[in-house]
């Protein structure tokens, strides 16, 4: 690469000290999340999953090495084992963009998708109780007004697996609501229908996962149109929007093992970080580790 390309190369896209991918900034109309950079193709969305991970609401200054390549590959994966209708077109950069500029540093990472109108809400599968849900029992013995039975515990195995659907925050956190709301906000059919496909494709994705030692304790799913059709969209099954626990060493009772970011909000719950000022770089041991638990939820799955 000669340095006229180099220097373009860098202006296109952010790597932090450890290699991580932290942006990206094509010349095409951009958006941005927490992890993903969306540009509009016109007809089609192109879907870079970047290597920034989030904690605490926060998007840290260094990355998780190849992290977005794992989140991309496992929802590739998956949109191939469901066999249900979702908007991935392809995981190839288009030639037209990469007859522009250099796209090396978008191998893998990329998602080529339809444009969905998207149904606002997060669609949740729950088969164990934890995280929100298990501080929603604990208060009422319910789950977005479903009435569990009493005497469960953190990390319990429900009698069986219960939709739970969440409002779409643009800022800070999504929020549990009953059945009743989405009913009133989308109609009976849609949301008894989203209901469904959820915990449908829940079941058979936990199955899956189970023949491979792991336990998907709960995901979350989103849905679009396409037309008149509903299409699964966005990630779909990976440690960003999902539980995956170790079923050799699950235990209930307690917070449980898992992979994803637990080594991050661990080192920063500890540190001396005040949760309102700008984060802290992560020590390389702490992204060796959850770098390492990324790629162990992926291989077990995909192999």
């Amino acid at each position: 690469m000669n340095a006229d390309s180099q220097q373009a190369s860098q202006e296109l896209y952010q790597f932090d000290e450890a290699g991580a991918l932290l942006s990206t900034q094509l010349p095409l109309p951009r958006k941005s999340g927490k992890v993903r950079d969306l540009y509009d193709l016109g007809d089609r969305f192109l879907v870079v999953s970047t290597d920034r991970i989030s904690a605490f609401d926060y998007i840290l200054p260094c990355g998780i090495p190849d992290k977005g390549k794992l989140l991309t590959q496992m929802s590739r994966f998956w949109f191939e084992f469901l066999n249900v209708r979702h908007h991935l077109i392809s995981c190839e950069v288009p030639a037209e963009i990469s007859e522009q500029f250099d796209t090396t540093p978008l191998t893998d990472r990329i998602m080529v998708v339809e444009k969905a109108s998207v149904i606002p809400f997060e669609c949740v599968a729950r088969g164990y109780l934890e995280g929100s849900g298990w501080r929603e029992y604990q208060a009422t013995e319910m789950i977005c007004g479903e009435k569990l039975p009493p005497g469960l515990v953190q990390c319990s195995k429900l009698p069986e697996a219960i939709y739970t659907p969440a409002t779409k925050a643009e800022e800070g956190h999504d929020e549990n609501v009953p059945l009743q709301r989405m009913i009133t906000d989308v109609g009976e059919s849609l949301a008894n229908d989203l209901k469904q496909r959820t915990l449908e494709i829940y079941q058979k994705a936990a199955a899956h996962a189970a023949s491979r030692g792991i336990i998907i304790a709960d995901t979350k799913f989103e849905f679009g149109h396409v037309g008149d059709e509903i299409v699964l969209i966005d990630e779909v099954l990976t440690p960003d929007s999902s539980r995956f626990w170790d079923a050799s060493v699950y235990t209930q009772g307690h917070a449980q093992p898992s992979y994803d970011k637990q080594f991050v909000r661990e080192w920063l719950a500890a540190s001396d970080w005040d949760l309102n000022s700008p984060p802290p770089v992560l020590p390389n041991d702490i992204i060796a580790q959850t770098a390492a638990k990324y790629k162990e939820a992926f291989d077990r799955l995909t192999s």
